[in-house]
């Protein structure tokens, strides 16, 4: 395998591993809902199999767009910034109409609908549409803009337009997650304010600028990208035992794992400092892991998944929703308003069976998409 496939495959595998994280996280959004969660969560109301199932989902969406940057950048290795800039472009007003069309029903389920809920592929459609405006700087300008805004946004959570409406949807839509209302007809939920996310997808294209290149062997990149890992994490341990500044305070509970739990309780919507440092950290320092072990024949499933993202994604979506009203037919509303299943271990067992049954689908997909590699839109998915 030459060391370019080698690097594009760990990219792939680190991609398929938080989306079958992300899968749980979601099948707890379909049959947990009488469980729902607060961000940050409320450590002596949240099962401790919840918190850390919620806790490890934590993981999906930093390294999802970090990974964005980074392939951004790949990609105008192979070609130039004017193509790369109009590849942003066109990704990031497709992701924002999946996210806006095709999956808000998933979700919702209604059509038209009367709640849009802005979340993650909006994010990423929005941050790439940052990125295709930030690419022709210079690399040390973009270097910094990525760093103040990820560790300088969380000054700004106290700032508010409440008093001036237009401001205010902005608002909403860069850093305080809210609701954005239109005389009573719709209504759209921030539920991914976008700013902190610029940030995490220009570090992802920086570290691509700075290290992924031809003048980097592999285990000299390795070591950097371990080191970034690391260090990022040990910032994110001393900055979180300071308690000063970058999310909202842990305190000392009634026993270790309370105390623990609080520790790495934090906010995601909109990801504060502390959260990025943690989840980015952890994301590099598995690159490097996966990079060393892509020959693994059960890395292979990892590198499928992660092969067509968007695909999976958007299936996965319909699948638990057909499955939901399945559910809902033959068992009733057994929690409320809600069909829901009593036990965290029975969400993993959900999302480890579907994720094994759409894995065919996914491979006949992955290996459509590559056989076809001329046909434009497949590069979307």
């Amino acid at each position: 395998m030459s060391i370019i496939n080698q690097r594009l495959q760990a990219i792939d595998a680190l991609r398929g591993l938080v989306i079958l994280i992300m899968m749980v996280d979601h099948v707890r959004e379909t049959f947990y809902l009488h469980h729902q969660v607060p961000d940050p969560m409320l450590i002596s109301e949240t099962d401790k199999g919840l918190f850390l199932s919620r806790t490890l989902a934590h993981l999906c969406a930093p390294v999802f767009i970090l990974l964005t940057g980074l392939s951004a950048y790949l990609y105008q290795t192979k070609n130039n910034i004017v193509k790369t800039r109009e590849f942003l472009l066109k990704r990031g007003f497709f992701l924002i109409f999946l996210e806006l069309i095709v999956i808000n029903f998933a979700w919702t389920g209604t059509f038209p609908p009367n709640v849009i809920y802005l979340q993650v592929i909006w994010a990423i459609g929005l941050s790439m549409l940052a990125l295709a405006v930030l690419v022709g700087l210079p690399k040390r300008v973009l270097w910094w803009i990525s760093l103040l805004i990820i560790f300088g946004h969380n000054l700004l959570d106290q700032v508010t337009f409440s008093n001036m409406p237009i401001f205010n949807h902005l608002w909403h839509i860069l850093h305080a997650r809210g609701w954005i209302e239109f005389d009573g007809f719709i209504r759209f939920r921030t539920s991914y304010p976008v700013l902190p996310w610029i940030g995490v997808i220009t570090l992802g294209y920086c570290i691509g600028t700075t290290i992924f290149n031809r003048s980097i062997d592999t285990g000299q990149r390795n070591r950097i990208l371990l080191n970034f890992g690391l260090g990022s994490i040990g910032l994110f341990l001393a900055l979180r035992w300071i308690n000063i500044y970058g999310d909202q305070p842990w305190s000392a509970m009634s026993t270790f794992s309370e105390t623990a739990m609080s520790f790495i309780n934090l906010t995601k919507y909109p990801p504060s400092l502390l959260f990025i440092l943690w989840n980015v950290g952890i994301g590099l320092v598995l690159l490097v892991w996966l990079e060393k072990i892509t020959n693994k024949h059960w890395i292979k499933p990892l590198i499928i998944f992660g092969s067509v993202p968007m695909f999976f994604y958007i299936i996965h979506l319909y699948v638990l929703k057909v499955l939901y009203l399945i559910a809902i037919k033959v068992f009733g509303k057994n929690h409320g308003e809600y069909f829901g299943v009593d036990h965290v271990a029975t969400l993993w067992l959900i999302a480890i069976t579907v994720s094994i049954l759409l894995y065919p689908l996914v491979l006949k997909f992955s290996e459509f998409k590559h056989r076809n590699k001329h046909i434009a839109w497949l590069k979307y998915f």
